[in-house]
């Protein structure tokens, strides 16, 4: 079974977590490190930046699915020919701390020219952009279905504002992307994956609203220390894990 046919068993088990090392994160060392985390915790994907050396560099060093993300068609067609198993088109939530914004209609185009560029049989994920309106989103959800797009990402929305202290800022965080995934899950068929502000806190709450993956990033990313990386990647996989036995039990 390849790489990305894991990962779909992921998928439909509702268990899948990707490890974000972050689509604006060029810092080597760190990215081999979440790579490591990701790949010793039996996390079920890495994504990283499209950047060519570390695409490269990274693609040596894990046999996870690895996922290349940027909003540059020509980059996430080049990751392909570099080794990626699947591309995605966001994450948005990074590029709007740099004042960037995108409508629906330009993820939309900007997926058409991917699909176009990587061929159809490529693994092709695409973030819906988290300040859009919900109306928005689900339209825009179910013209991606359209062409062929194979998994569906949530995400919350930056702030400059200053979190709530504990348990109630993480929820705080996550409290968007989490209502967006519900909205999304009774509205297409296509899997989603939540992401923003998913940690061992929140990943639990993901899966309840619908999600059949998490994408989880800063609660790894940045951590000072391997131990902590491998840790907390350890423990998103078991919440993941719980979910599937739970979903089989219903079943």
């Amino acid at each position: 079974m390849s790489r990305i046919e894991n990962f779909k068993r992921a998928l439909e088990e509702k268990r899948a977590v990707k490890i974000i090392a972050g689509i604006d994160n060029f810092d080597i060392d760190n990215v081999k490190k979440v790579a490591l985390a990701a790949s010793n915790s039996g996390a079920n994907a890495l994504d990283i930046c499209a950047n060519p050396d570390i695409v490269a560099e990274v693609r040596h060093m894990t046999d996870l699915p690895l996922f290349v993300s940027s909003v540059n068609p020509q980059e996430l067609a080049h990751a392909v020919v570099l080794g990626a198993d699947a591309v995605e088109l966001g994450n948005f939530d990074a590029l709007y701390k740099k004042g960037e914004s995108f409508t629906a209609s330009q993820v939309l185009s900007l997926a058409s020219e991917t699909r176009k560029l990587i061929g159809s049989d490529v693994f092709f994920c695409v973030t819906i952009p988290g300040e859009l309106e919900i109306a928005e989103q689900i339209n825009l959800a179910r013209e991606l279905e359209t062409i062929g797009v194979d998994l569906i990402q949530t995400e919350g929305h930056f702030t400059n504002e200053t979190p709530s202290c504990g348990a109630r800022g993480l929820l705080e965080r996550a409290e968007l992307t989490i209502s967006n995934t519900i909205e999304l899950t009774r509205n297409i068929e296509t899997p989603v994956m939540t992401a923003t502000g998913i940690n061992p806190t929140t990943a639990a709450l993901a899966f309840a609203a619908g999600a059949s993956a998490i994408g989880c990033g800063s609660c790894i990313n940045k951590l000072d220390s391997e131990i902590s990386m491998l840790a907390v990647a350890k423990s998103l996989v078991e919440i993941a894990e719980r979910n599937a036995q739970y979903t089989v039990e219903l079943v």
